[in-house]
């Protein structure tokens, strides 16, 4: 079993899911490898919450092509990194706070 600070790599906190916040959803990048049970026991650990769901996204890394200049004639290819996105549910009444307001 992985530590819980290896299976949580870092939340997520964009417009949408800020308004997910509201109904007890979470949404965390996790550790590529970590299945739905190990995430569901790093939050619980973490922050001391219970969980009652967890939904897990992957993402390919994307292949990107870096321009040096306009007669440059071989293109520098590279790829982003892939990544694993889990939402999270929580129980109602149950809530994790990120940053403070204030």
């Amino acid at each position: 079993m992985r530590e819980a600070y290896d299976v949580i790599v870092a939340p997520v906190v964009t417009e949408k899911t800020t308004e997910q916040m509201e109904s007890s959803r979470y949404t965390f990048v996790v550790n590529e490898r970590s299945n739905k049970h190990e995430i569901a026991r790093a939050v619980e650990a973490l922050w001391d919450v219970k969980v009652t769901g967890v939904r897990t996204m992957r993402y390919p890394g994307k292949a990107k092509r870096a321009l040096l200049g306009r007669m440059v004639k071989n293109w520098d290819l590279g790829r982003r990194p892939s990544y694993k996105k889990a939402v999270v549910q929580l129980v109602e009444g149950d809530q994790i706070e990120f940053y403070e307001m204030g």
